[in-house]
């Protein structure tokens, strides 16, 4: 590989980095084709971009990336593959479901919305991260909460109140 194709490589990746802004480094070294290929197809079915590169590459445009992800280098070695997705949690939670059936992949470091996690004891939280989307929906339910508290409360007083002056009015007249 040439130097004006290694660019091209460094130049994809870092564009790629940036565009989903959450990715995943595992090693899937000594698996076979045939797992390789099931790992692609499980990645394209969640939306996951799966990329095979050389560690002096994904340096590189490690180092193109805005924040400090220097954490990563330690676990640039032996075999690299970059899986990409916009959702933070959905490579944690490929990589843990392929783990019941093998002891790999096994997961190097991830840069989450430039928060670096670096050796896979980090797996089990990365999994229980929350989306974007999950945690808009959280707060939205939150806010929601009190709001139908009391518009029940108004309803059911509502309710009680009319009782009370219906009752009072009969026992009048």
């Amino acid at each position: 590989m040439n130097r004006e194709e290694k660019n091209e490589v460094v130049l994809e990746l870092q564009g790629q980095m940036q565009e989903f802004g959450n990715f995943y480094i595992a090693d899937t070294s000594s698996l076979s084709v045939e797992q390789i290929n099931n790992i692609r197809r499980k990645c394209f079915e969640g939306d996951i971009v799966m990329k095979v590169a050389k560690n002096s590459l994904i340096r590189k445009a490690i180092e193109g990336l805005d924040g400090d992800a220097s954490e990563i280098y330690e676990a640039l070695k032996g075999s690299s593959s970059l899986l990409f997705s916009k959702t933070a949690n959905a490579p944690a939670k490929l990589i843990k479901a392929l783990r019941k059936t093998s002891d790999k992949p096994v997961l190097k470091a991830a840069f989450i919305d430039s928060s670096v996690y670096v050796g896979d004891d980090q797996l089990n939280n990365l999994v229980s991260l929350k989306s974007r989307e999950e945690l808009i929906g959280d707060i939205v339910g939150l806010l929601q909460s009190p709001a139908k508290n009391v518009l029940s409360a108004l309803q059911s007083g509502g309710s009680k109140i009319a009782g009370i002056v219906k009752t009072l009015q009969e026992r009048e007249g």
